[in-house]
């Protein structure tokens, strides 16, 4: 399948690869107010203002993830295994169908008269009148449709998800127990109905707010497209509306149209270009040519893209697809489709909700039981029907912590919005919560790792390397001597720097020192133009020679050209040696090309000597190069090789108007006979704080990869300065040590190298991206699963996709780092994907989380995220024991032994939804503890956010002491009112002799309120132990530490303490809801019980630090 690919094609943006950024990207907006996401728990949709997005930034990344799959797809035939797989992990499989069937069209590749035919139409005719009825009732208008709107079933999961659904059936049932059953009716009863009631509209305000989604793209789409078109029809040309175009159709084309639908050119001008911007997110047009220039369907040039539009030239093409069909259209389509399947967090929250309803089904069927088997017989008189159902709500009521949805939402957007203060956008709130598992991080390392602040240092002329300031002198001298400066090298290497060069000296700074002025370009060119201006003015160049052809820098070619003609017979001495400017006539051009010397050094014939004659680039000569460039490269500097060739008028057949054909043949021109004009080294350090946050993240247990487009040593050697490789050069393996099968290592998924060496030295390797296309299976698992310190040299967008996707395959949870328009499907496809502040447009669109100053951000990031799934374990491990075990336990004595049910289910809903819930959301404010960044990533599936560690913690340690101790304090209540507990226990409604039913019904209300105060009171004290899972509260402490205080602990046991006189309190209330005063001993003594819990978790946390491996800290959750 796989074929030579075109070498002519120019696919990637040339500002794009690791040569750098550019520095003059349209700015359509301030700052990253363009970035929004379309997850399912967007932060910023919540105050968007506006109801579209630009579809500029989403279309691309889309059409450039299934362009690269079409390539895999014409190179593996594996569609079955991927659809496969999309099924299995509930991937919409609407993206596999449009990557198959754009893979299988063949318009591009058939003849213009096979076109012609298939349709029936004439290039000189068109299409009659009949048929083109008839293919409108085939093929539909030419627009596109509405997206599918699904606006019940999102409303109906905003108030059923989770414990909605329980909550909604519970209200109903105890609205049919106050009326018609309850007789007579108890007010009680209606005033739980409506709790529960708000309560459910409480949690689908909070899920709605959580799901709060962006506007879609499809909503714009129809502003892409031309209102009107020209086209020819019966022989006649006519101007046509473009929803009345149909396939076969012949479209008229020219300068500033855009295009109705897809076309396939049948006629085209010499010059003849097409802007493809809003699909490939590239600014420089392409050549349209007639025949195919590409096996892939959305690269070859003789197609037009919907949407696209005509910079240059006219042209006459067939319509072939319409509508929905277009590749516009479909990859609209593609980019409007929201994210199927649930967030880890969401699941694990499932999970939870699944645990707890389990448990409250077997309970609510055990009540039943116990009544309709025993109770409705034995004691008829003491639960009836609609008691029997305030019972088995209420069951449901205790189980159900009301309190999680508010609590987690909260915690989510605080943990956003304190990653936003640590320069850190994360664009969805999904986001935060996934950070805390990614076990790998892939980097680029322009800009991201290195300060993309390049600067020439060294050159090599002649065969001999010489410092900046050597040549820069030698340049001075030769001016001060009057010396030729065409009979040396240094004019030459100055010309090929300054004229094949894409940067431009920004006209206001032009007065400023050279390192001071401003340069609209990337930071390579940017080094390069400074170093050649250096030399002499490159205004004098540009002068005497005007560019001609422009071909950019790409990571197909590697390499950049320029075609010149000179204006200036000046030019000629500064540009090449006297013996070629002596036979360069006015109609011949120079071809200057700068690249990579892997890729161009063979293409050479002949070397610039010192004196500036050409000379015959000899074996040992061209070695000498080989060897400067690999000890450049191996200290971690860039070379590239600057070179030119001067090409008679007479050797191209074509002009430089006709672009495509001309194009074809400059690079039949550069693939030899080429003159090396020297050789630049150029050095972009790492940032300084990178090796640190290197050894952080490895500390951390996450494995950090370079992606990089550098040569391979270069990529070693920065990664070497960067920390990722620490093993010695000749411990570092390649691409032959993974054919060798897999490679036991000790500790692999967290090894991190000591200080005075490692005895397991084959953790690290070095890969290009040639490599990267013959792996197979069994060599990635290998890579993946024995190295964890590798470089990828020499990538391409194709092979950044590439590496996610395996990763991924392998069990990683992968964040990709990028900030080039080529970066989006590594960015989409990654589990987080990073964008840097200072990227494209695009890139930030694709990605997960914007990282707005420097790649240390993502220290925190990582921090976090891990905070984050701790906080909300421990927001958990704080509901529960209150607002779950001890809250059923009144119930299930109430219909097992004939005891009052000691705690109302009024006041039941009062805690999870008022006393707790604040200080549940004020956990979400703790600080990290200190082993946060010391453990390894969490795994998915495996460290649930609910578990049985934490539900013995929960339910069998706290759980059971703040229960008992409730018990206690409510029954010691009653004895010291009068009631005996023996009177009570299997009483099932008895009234104790010398007492009114009035009088026990007040007492008991009275206990009942004693039994919520002492949770409450006792929750203050499980609000600090639940602070710190392993750590004491002394070295985690929650006040006069700046690491660890967190204040907003104390307004929420205030609030929690407000509440509790609120509903106790208010006389009208007390009436209504059956609560009561509590005396004040019974608001102090269990401050003692509390002060126990905090003491007993501290002595488990001690147990737990001394001895990890023991009883207690097998328990720990």
């Amino acid at each position: 399948m796989g074929e030579p690919e075109d070498k002519s094609r120019i696919r990637w943006q040339d500002n794009d690869i690791e040569t750098g950024r550019s520095m003059s990207r349209p700015v359509r907006g301030p700052g990253l107010e363009r970035t929004r996401s379309h997850g399912s728990m967007s932060i910023r949709s919540i105050h968007s203002n506006t109801g579209t997005i630009d579809p500029s930034a989403a279309l691309p990344i889309q059409y450039r993830t299934i362009s690269i799959d079409i390539d895999d797809y014409n190179r593996k035939a594996e569609v079955a295994k991927k659809v496969q797989k999309a099924a299995a992990t509930g991937t919409h499989l609407f993206s596999i169908v449009t990557m198959e069937y754009l893979a299988d069209l063949e318009w591009h590749t058939l003849s213009v008269a096979d076109v012609i035919g298939r349709w029936t139409t004439s290039i000189d005719q068109g299409l009659s009148q009949d048929q083109i009825k008839r293919r409108i009732t085939e093929y539909g208008k030419n627009t596109p449709s509405a997206p599918e709107t699904h606006h019940l079933q999102q409303i109906m999961g905003y108030f059923f998800k989770g414990f909605g659904s329980v909550l909604l059936v519970g209200s109903i049932l105890v609205f049919v127990a106050w009326k018609p059953l309850g007789q007579p009716p108890a007010q009680a009863n209606l005033a739980l109905a409506i709790v529960l009631l708000a309560v459910f509209f409480i949690q689908a305000a909070f899920n709605m707010w959580q799901d709060w989604s962006s506007s879609r793209v499809m909503a714009s789409i129809k502003n892409m497209i031309p209102e009107e078109c020209f086209v020819i029809r019966d022989g006649v040309q006519m101007s046509v509306m473009a929803a009345d175009i149909v396939p076969g159709d012949v479209l008229l084309v020219k300068a500033g149209n855009k295009l109705p639908a897809d076309v396939r050119f049948a006629q085209v001008s010499s010059d003849a270009k097409f802007d493809r911007s809003i699909l490939t997110g590239e600014s420089v047009p392409l050549a349209a040519t007639v025949d195919a220039t590409d096996k892939n369907y959305l690269e070859t040039k003789n197609i037009g893209l919907q949407g696209t539009h005509c910079s240059f030239g006219t042209c006459t093409g067939v319509v072939i697809a319409t509508g929905n069909k277009t590749v516009f259209g479909r990859i609209a389509k593609l980019t409007n489709e929201p994210k199927k399947g649930m967030t880890p967090l969401e699941r694990e929250v499932l999970n939870f909700v699944y645990v707890i309803c389990s448990i409250m089904v077997v309970m609510i069927i055990l009540v039943v039981v116990l009544w309709a088997a025993w109770l409705r017989t034995t004691y008829p008189d003491w639960i009836s029907v609609p008691n029997l159902i305030v019972a088995c709500v209420s069951v449901a009521v205790a189980f159900i912590p009301e309190g999680l949805p508010v609590a987690l939402t909260a915690s989510l957007t605080i943990s956003a919005n304190m990653m936003r203060k640590n320069k850190v956008l994360c664009k969805s709130l999904k986001t935060v919560e996934t950070l805390g598992s990614v076990s790998v991080i892939c980097s680029d390392k322009t800009g991201t790792l290195t300060e993309n602040k390049m600067v020439v240092t060294e050159c090599a002329l002649g065969g001999q390397e010489m410092t900046v300031d050597s040549i820069r002198d030698v340049a001075v001298a030769e001016r001060l001597t009057g010396g030729n400066m065409a009979s040396n090298s240094i004019d030459q290497l100055r010309s090929v720097a300054g004229l094949c060069n894409a940067g431009e000296f920004d006209a206001a700074t032009r007065r400023l020192p050279l390192s001071e002025r401003q340069i609209h370009g990337d930071a390579t060119d940017q080094a390069i133009l400074r170093f050649a201006e250096s030399l002499g003015s490159v205004s004098e160049l540009k002068r005497c020679w005007a560019t001609k052809f422009n071909l950019a820098f790409n990571s197909k070619n590697k390499f950049m050209i320029r075609v010149l003609g000179y204006t200036h017979p000046d030019g000629l001495s500064l540009a090449m040696p006297n013996g070629t400017a002596a036979i360069f006539e006015p109609g011949d051009m120079l071809l200057t090309i700068k690249g990579a010397p892997e890729i161009l050094l063979d293409r050479c014939t002949n070397f610039t000597g010192s004196s500036g004659v050409s000379m015959t680039l000899t074996p040992e000569i061209r070695e000498k190069f080989s060897r400067i460039k690999n000890e450049w490269s191996a200290q971690g500097r860039r070379v590239l090789l600057l070179a030119h060739k001067a090409v008679s008028r007479s050797s191209f057949k074509s002009y430089p108007s006709s672009s495509a054909a001309f194009e074809a043949e400059t690079l039949e021109q550069a693939k030899s006979g080429l003159t090396l004009v020297g050789l630049v080294a150029i050095v972009d350090p790492p940032r300084p704080e990178i090796p640190e946050v290197v050894k952080i993240l490895r500390t951390a247990g996450i494995r950090m990869f370079m992606v990089t487009g550098d040569f391979a040593l270069t990529a070693q050697a920065i990664a070497r300065e960067c920390g990722i490789i620490t093993n010695p050069d000749n411990a570092v393996a390649d691409v032959s040590a993974l054919s060798q099968g897999p490679i036991e290592t000790k500790g692999k998924g967290n090894h991190t190298p000591s200080d005075e060496g490692d005895e397991n030295l084959s953790k690290s390797i070095v890969l290009a991206g040639p490599d990267l296309i013959t792996l197979n299976s069994a060599q990635w698992d290998t890579l993946v699963s024995s190295y964890t310190e590798v470089v990828f040299a020499r990538t391409t967008p194709e092979q950044k996709l590439r590496i996610v996707r395996e990763l991924q395959d392998r069990g990683h949870v992968v964040g990709m780092t990028g900030d080039g328009v080529n970066d989006a499907p590594a960015l989409r496809a990654a589990d987080i994907g990073i964008a840097i502040g200072s990227g494209s447009d695009i890139a930030i669109e694709a990605a997960d989380m914007v990282l707005l100053e420097s790649f240390s951000s993502v220290v925190e990031a990582v921090r976090f995220g891990r905070v984050l799934f701790d906080n909300l374990k421990k927001t958990i491990a704080y509901l529960l024991p209150a607002g779950s075990f001890a809250e059923f336990w009144p119930i299930m004595t109430n219909v097992a032994f004939g005891l009052p049910q000691i705690l109302s289910s009024f006041l039941m809903i009062i805690i999870c939804c008022f006393t707790d819930c604040l200080a549940a959301t004020a956990l979400a404010y703790e600080a990290p503890e200190a082993d946060v960044l010391k453990r390894p990533p969490r795994k998915i599936g495996v460290d649930r956010l609910v578990d049985w560690k934490l539900i013995v913690q929960s339910y069998g340690f706290v759980g059971v002491i703040e229960t008992v101790v409730a018990f206690a304090m409510s029954y010691w209540f009653l004895e010291r009112k009068g009631i005996a507990f023996g009177e009570l226990w299997f009483g099932f409604g008895r009234v104790p002799e010398g007492m009114t039913g009035e009088e026990v019904a007040m007492r008991l209300n009275e206990a009942s309120s004693v039994y919520f105060v002492t949770l409450v009171v006792v929750q203050w004290f499980n609000l600090l132990a639940v602070r710190t899972r392993r750590l004491s509260i002394f070295q985690h402490p929650p006040l006069f530490n700046k690491d660890t205080r967190n204040y907003y602990l104390f307004p929420a046991v205030l609030f929690s303490l407000l509440m509790a006189f609120f509903w106790l309190y208010i006389p009208s209330l007390q009436s209504v809801l059956g609560t009561a005063e509590v005396p004040t001993e019974y608001w102090f003594l269990p401050m003692s019980f509390g002060l126990g819990v905090l003491l007993l978790d501290e002595g488990r946390k001690w147990m737990v630090r001394r001895h990890p491996g023991g009883f207690w800290g097998r328990l720990a959750w």
